[in-house]
């Protein structure tokens, strides 16, 4: 599907993309790795046709500068950083659902979803909302049409724990039929996420890597966590993840997404002084 062939990009002398050579097909979802500066956005860039570059790039045979807007109408893209739009909420909805002939109603009610209320926003201009609440937006417009390839850059950064399991079940119900190319500069943050890990150094891919694909985007795990006493730090650090603790602070129960496991590890590892003992089981496909 998405073929980069000796892609070299430069800004002035200065050799951002030092020829790249990747083929990515349907069905897989990539984690696309590597330090600020590795080359990642750069190359997500050049996929969406923004930049001029040596080399090739083709997504389904077609070049994306040359046929911008065909590509893109295959393309559902979420950027790390939130373009500075005044339009309001609800102008910038029927825009977007416009230029790839979706139905409003379908991103209005991924947002819904989210944890994002489109009617109570719909006049509000999108640079006055909050980070959470573009975050949110952004996504529902990019999965709230039909896209053969999404392109994701740190898509999860600023959605709280609810959000983030809605996000996961919405890729599972892509995962089959589309593409996905998920930025991020941490591993952790999207590892359960992907088959297949490409991490980017100094504009060279230096891994392309097969991981195994056994997390179900929609699960949901039960934790319970215990300590070997109360701490302020952590009562507020899982508590941002909806965790409820007991009267004494030593005990700590609350449901995760699968996806994230790795991420609550994440977590846990910062205080694992604290730490008297962990359980992590399956939670029933309704458990909230």
């Amino acid at each position: 599907m998405i073929h980069f062939s000796n892609l070299v990009k430069r800004f002035r002398r200065h050799e951002v993309l030092k020829g790249v050579e990747l083929t990515i097909e349907r069905g897989q979802r990539v984690a696309l790795v590597g330090s600020n500066g590795a080359g990642k956005t750069t190359l997500i860039r050049c996929l969406l046709g923004e930049y001029t570059c040596e080399g090739r790039v083709t997504v389904d045979g077609m070049e994306p500068r040359k046929q911008r807007r065909e590509v893109l109408s295959m393309v559902g893209f979420v950027p790390q950083l939130p373009p500075p739009l005044r339009m309001p909420v609800g102008q910038l909805i029927r825009f977007s659902a416009s230029l790839c002939g979706s139905d409003p109603a379908r991103m209005i009610g991924v947002a819904g979803q989210l944890g994002f209320d489109v009617d109570k926003f719909r006049h509000q201009p999108f640079v006055k909302l909050s980070g959470g609440q573009k975050q949110k937006l952004l996504i529902a417009i990019a999965l709230g049409r039909e896209s053969e390839l999404l392109v994701m850059d740190e898509p999860a950064a600023n959605l709280d724990p609810e959000a983030r399991h809605i996000f996961f079940q919405l890729l599972a119900e892509k995962q089959q039929n589309a593409a996905m190319l998920i930025s991020s500069h941490r591993l952790d943050e999207v590892a359960s996420l992907v088959n297949r890990v490409i991490e980017m150094d100094q504009g060279l891919v230096v891994l392309d890597d097969q991981v195994a694909d056994l997390v179900e985007l929609s699960s949901r795990l039960r934790v319970q966590v215990r300590l070997v006493q109360p701490a302020e730090a952590f009562a507020k650090a899982i508590g941002e993840w909806g965790f409820r603790g007991s009267a004494d602070g030593l005990s700590w129960s609350g449901v995760i997404a699968g996806p994230d496991r790795l991420r609550f590890l994440g977590l846990l590892s910062r205080y694992a002084a604290l730490l008297a003992g962990m359980q992590m089981d399956e939670a029933e496909a309704d458990a909230a």
